[in-house]
């Protein structure tokens, strides 16, 4: 005799597996969902459900560099010994940290570039990036020194977190166009740049403003 078969339940949705199903879609098919509506019906999600999460795409897409992030930061939080490192110390780790997490997500990332051929393009997605990192630096990496000289006491947490912010989006242009063995030119600039920027704030050695431009000069011009 037949029986009548239990329906399967509906896995309920979540703000990550939204993500990951645009993420998907973007690099399966090459190209963005054309609204919300195509998304949800593609995947069999309410429209409802997408907004209890996400305003728009353009929301969404802002959420997934925040994931990046926040996947970065809790991974260097983990550091016990973290908050007593040295804002050189501090930065150098969010950058090779972040870049790692980056590394994992490229090809994504390189679609959102893909049209840039002055400067970067499509920095809408990075809006609410921006706000996050700047917070983490004011919170974590912007302590004074004993060793930072008097003339550049009175500079404010606001410059130097947004400072960092701009220093991270010249350290991401080049990352799209490293395509270097295991993108060790990304890590020799970010090392490179991270030491001329405290220099500059601590002992002003013109020695690494010099070796920066030689490395710079060499990558994009020989």
């Amino acid at each position: 005799m037949a029986t009548a078969t239990k329906k399967s339940k509906k896995l309920p949705i979540t703000e990550d597996i939204i993500i990951e199903k645009f993420m998907n879609d973007v690099l399966q098919e090459n190209q963005e969902p054309k609204n919300v509506y195509v998304f949800c019906q593609k995947h069999a999600i309410e429209e409802s459900e997408f907004y209890s999460f996400f305003g728009s795409l353009d929301s969404l897409k802002q959420s997934i560099w925040l994931k990046f992030f926040e996947n970065t930061t809790q991974t260097i939080i983990q550091d016990s010994k973290f908050s007593e490192y040295s804002n050189k110390n501090k930065l150098l780790t969010l950058y090779f940290t972040f870049f790692e997490v980056l590394t994992l997500n490229r090809t994504y990332i390189l679609f959102y570039f893909k049209d840039k051929k002055e400067g970067l393009s499509n920095l809408s997605n990075l809006k609410s990036l921006r706000t996050e990192f700047k917070k983490f630096i004011e919170e974590n990496c912007s302590r004074k020194e004993n060793i930072i000289s008097e003339k550049f006491t009175k500079v404010t947490q606001s410059a130097y977190a947004e400072g960092a912010w701009m220093q991270f989006l010249f350290l991401l242009k080049f990352w799209l166009d490293d395509t270097s063995k295991g993108f060790e030119k990304t890590d020799v600039l970010i090392e490179k740049s991270v030491n001329t920027v405290m220099d500059l704030m601590e002992t002003k050695h013109l020695e690494n403003i010099v070796d920066l431009g030689k490395f710079l000069w060499k990558e994009k011009f020989n």
